[in-house]
């Protein structure tokens, strides 16, 4: 235990509940790509098992590494992070793979491999506004020296995003927004911010559909009208979740058991935590999001033992993107919210998503070890 907790420094905690959620993530898509392994794998079902288990570990080797940074180097990098993400947001709207009519991948060529552009933007953003909000804090008040640069890369970079993946840029957006809130920005200006960023949806939608280049509007639009729709029916998805979830009942079908798997659309990514209910039951589905609000609750605590702002707005903003995107999937999952295509984090099969969910983990863990070594230095000194 000594070896393992000189390895893995930080919020011991924090490194138990990530452990819990991979160790989910593992059997849930396991259990979930029979479908997909007879379709294009020839019914070789241990093809996706190992291939995210492959994904799992490259991930956990780059929380490892992330945390074994010092949180203050990442406040150098963040201007050089967001530099480079706009370019290859402009670059994924332009030319990027398209799928579902959403742009939302870009290839690398020769090696050929595929990654989503908006999940590097996002910790980029965060790294930003985090950076910002620390650097400005004797005159964050001020419009146009505090609050007005961090606004116009908020809103560049979520705007970005938005043509392809509503739901990306309105969590990251908020969770811009919550940072401010707690870095003192004026109340007025971060009212400006929304209203800003509600005019500039607006203008999207109505230019879009005036140039009748609805793209993803239309699907936008199909989806609130089915959640909203009067039978209470809802979509084709949301109705096999809720069978998926009800068939669980309390303890779930045990591991492996799903049948709704094979009826389920995308039972591996948007809508793996009904499949982790029908197996686990709503035992399990409680202990998901009792593992999420753990991770959330160690980060805010992480952050009070740092005096540094910089530490705090980077913790908590890591943090509450997290969590808020989990609690958007689940919500989806149990017919709370329209269909949106979110990941649930470190649990959802996927790459990209997983590699930079697990970086903002291992910054979070970054600003957690710094914090136990100053900690120990001053007991020293005492």
């Amino acid at each position: 235990m000594n070896v393992l907790g000189n390895l893995f420094k930080g919020d011991k905690y924090l490194w138990f509940t990530v452990g819990l959620l991979m160790l989910f993530s593992l059997l849930a898509v396991y259990s979930s790509t029979g479908s997909l392994a007879y379709k294009y794998q020839s019914g070789n079902t241990e093809y996706y098992l190992f291939k995210h288990l492959i994904i799992l570990l490259f991930g956990l080797a780059l929380m490892y590494f992330a945390h074994t940074i010092k949180y203050t180097f990442y406040a150098r990098i963040s201007k050089i992070a967001i530099f480079v993400a706009v370019p290859l947001l402009f670059l994924t709207l332009v030319m990027g793979t398209n799928l579902n009519e959403a742009s939302r991948w870009l290839t690398v060529p020769i090696i050929n491999l595929s990654f989503q552009t908006s999940d590097l933007a996002k910790l980029a953003l965060l790294l930003f506004v985090a950076r910002e909000l620390s650097k400005k804090q004797e005159n964050i008040k001020d419009f146009r020296t505090a609050f007005l640069p961090i606004m116009l890369v908020v809103l560049l970079t979520c705007g970005l995003i938005l043509p392809a993946n509503f739901s990306t840029s309105a969590v990251l957006f908020m969770t811009c927004v919550v940072l401010m809130v707690i870095g003192r920005i004026n109340t007025k200006y971060i009212g400006l911010l929304l209203g800003a960023g509600l005019i500039s949806l607006l203008l999207f939608i109505g230019i879009s559909k005036l140039l009748h280049i609805e793209g993803r509007i239309s699907t936008w639009e199909k989806r609130i009208e089915t959640f909203m729709d009067d039978d209470g029916m809802g979509s084709y998805q949301s109705q096999q979740a809720k069978i998926a979830i009800a068939s669980g009942q309390i303890v779930g079908k045990g591991p492996g058991n799903s049948t709704q798997r094979n009826f389920l659309p995308h039972p591996y990514s948007d809508f793996i935590y009904a499949i982790i209910i029908e197996e686990y039951g709503l035992i399990g589905g409680a202990l998901v999001v009792l593992l999420y609000l753990i991770l959330f609750y160690r980060a805010i605590k992480i952050a009070k033992n740092n005096p540094r702002a910089f530490a705090t707005f980077l913790s908590i903003g890591c943090a509450f993107s997290l969590t808020f995107q989990a609690m958007i999937n689940m919500a989806v999952a149990v017919n709370l919210f329209p269909v949106t295509g979110q990941p649930l984090p470190m649990l959802s099969m996927g790459g990209t998503s997983i590699w930079f969910t697990s970086i903002a983990v291992g910054i979070i863990l970054s600003v957690s070890r710094e914090s136990e070594k100053e900690g120990g230095l001053k007991a020293v000194e005492a």
